[in-house]
């Protein structure tokens, strides 16, 4: 197959050929970030885990709409958003900020942003105030439009490019760069407001695509 295609396109080229097992391959790779990404949007386990297999199931049902052009992350996490649309629309509560158990220590370690910092030469007090900051940043979170909420999440817990948030959510590049700068920059000011110092902010990804 053709070495212009990434590893994705080449399994949706292979799932629309009707190759079971190119679709086992996409959920084994898949189903962790979008477990994730729904998590930190609705902190329900079970709720985003039926998320995560109504959205595999509609990639499946949906694979002759992909394009083979390198956007899969984008694709995959467009029905992703659109269910969580659906879903808060559906909701007595808005699914965004309803109060769910917390995932098990698997998904925890899978999605938490301690795993974004190096491990290196973190002394136990500094982890410590790590581990406080990254509690307090899930619950600001809940503070932010959804919009920037939901740019936020792609970007920094599911690390999608720019782009791919830009596909993934419908918009322009430069309508998602500014999301991600306003949700920093609230969240910046959230955490000041808690009387975290700036030298205890948590690193953000950059904001290039």
């Amino acid at each position: 197959m053709s070495s212009t295609y990434s590893i994705d396109d080449e399994r949706m080229i292979r799932l629309q050929a009707g190759d079971s097992a190119a679709f086992n391959e996409l959920v084994s790779d898949w189903q962790g970030p979008l477990f994730g990404f729904f998590l930190k949007n609705t902190r329900d386990v079970h709720l985003s885990e039926d998320l995560v297999q109504e959205t595999l199931l509609r990639l499946h049902k949906n694979s002759w709409d992909y394009l083979p052009k390198g956007l899969f992350r984008g694709f995959l996490f467009r029905i992703g958003r659109n269910l969580l649309i659906d879903q808060s629309r559906r909701s007595v509560h808005d699914v965004l900020i309803c109060h769910g158990c917390r995932s098990s220590a698997a998904h925890d370690d899978e999605s938490d942003l301690m795993q974004q910092m190096p491990d290196d030469g973190v002394t136990p007090e500094n982890r410590a105030i790590e581990r406080e900051v990254a509690g307090v940043v899930q619950e600001l979170l809940r503070q932010l439009p959804e919009e920037q909420r939901q740019t936020f999440v792609l970007h920094h817990y599911s690390s999608l490019s720019l782009s791919e948030v830009a596909d993934a959510m419908e918009t322009s590049l430069p309508t998602a760069k500014s999301r991600l700068r306003l949700a920093k920059e609230k969240l910046r000011h959230l955490l000041t407001c808690r009387g975290f110092t700036e030298d205890c902010f948590f690193e953000v990804p950059s904001s290039s695509s």
